[in-house]
């Protein structure tokens, strides 16, 4: 179990050390609607709830998962948590198109600010190291937030979600599953490849970007807004690891460094053109009505990894670590 971060995550951590209780609702006392949705209290005890939907913790009564008192509380930060997400992001009218913020997040300027522009030109194999955590959570756990979404598509769009998942998963080979090549790349650089390894160390900004993908994947009523995460995932991807791939190379990282970053470029420049035209387009033939749903998918993504990327950013700017520990 993590370290709990104020009251909110304290309250969480401390019921599950406890056996889950036997049916009944009593709500959960707790300090939700003082916490700010976007401060690491609240981000780590919503990722303790998600994570009881994954891997779970070691001696925490599994029977949790679906405790109605914790769902209670689960459901009222994530009612603040899409609500601070839905601010951030702004109005959607019926003339924003999937199809064109799509486009729009194809389009990639001249010279970028962002972290893997950073990573390239000019960051150092410390601060790679530390971007290397920071992407952890995700990655090892890569392709699983998303596919919460496949009970919940039908025909076209299901088969096309499922072949690039299928990629994701290493095509029926285990050792070429991402979340593998991930823990591949930890290891050579001299990082923690455990599950969960690093909870304690990355900011609420890292918590909130997988958060995101854990609130729309578990919520059929958002998976339009799955999709549309999914989509800019794909999309943005094999631009952003061609340069992590580049920068990579200026730092002569291990191999299994860049193989991981290749793996991306390679596999994702196919997977965008699929989940353009098989995943979303199909996805709107049959439910037009989900079109600003999608379209919200792909702006969250943008506000969670803009935040992130922004603090991880303002620290390395002000020569200090982006992380909340020392790395050894």
């Amino acid at each position: 179990m993590p370290l709990a971060r104020g009251p909110l995550s304290h309250t969480v951590i401390e019921l599950l050390a406890a056996r889950a209780p036997d049916g009944g609702l009593t709500p959960i006392p707790s300090p939700v609607a003082d916490a700010d949705p976007f401060g690491a209290d609240f981000q780590l005890a919503l990722y303790v709830c998600y994570e009881l939907h994954y891997r779970g913790f070691a001696g925490v009564d599994p029977r949790w998962e679906w405790d109605a008192a914790m769902l209670h509380l689960r459901a009222r930060m994530e009612d603040m948590f899409l609500g601070a997400i839905g601010r951030e992001v702004g109005p959607i009218t019926a003339a924003d198109h999937p199809h064109a913020e799509m486009e729009a997040l194809s389009v990639e300027p001249l010279q970028g600010t962002g972290l893997s522009w950073f990573l390239r030109d000019d960051g150092d194999w410390e601060q790679m190291r530390e971007y290397f955590v920071h992407r952890s959570l995700y990655h090892l756990k890569e392709a699983d937030p998303h596919a919460w979404v496949i009970p919940r598509l039908v025909g076209q769009a299901k088969a096309s979600f499922v072949a690039v998942e299928f990629d994701e998963f290493g095509a029926g080979r285990g050792g070429n599953v991402h979340q593998e090549l991930f823990a591949d790349l930890l290891a050579a650089a001299g990082l923690d490849d455990a599950y969960l390894g690093y909870l304690d160390h990355v900011g609420a900004e890292a918590l909130a970007a997988v958060n995101l993908m854990s609130l729309f994947g578990l919520h059929r009523e958002l998976r339009g807004a799955t999709v549309g995460h999914f989509a800019a995932t794909e999309i943005t991807s094999p631009p952003g690891s061609r340069r992590l791939v580049q920068a990579l190379q200026r730092l002569r990282a291990p191999q299994p460094c860049m193989a991981f970053y290749a793996e991306h470029v390679e596999a994702d420049a196919v997977h965008e053109q699929v989940v353009r035209n098989d995943v979303v387009g199909a996805l709107l033939e049959l439910e037009p009505d989900l079109a600003s749903d999608v379209v919200f998918g792909m702006r969250a993504f943008g506000v969670a990894e803009d935040r992130l990327a922004a603090a991880i950013l303002e620290a390395w700017r002000n020569g200090q670590s982006s992380l909340l520990r020392t790395l050894s």
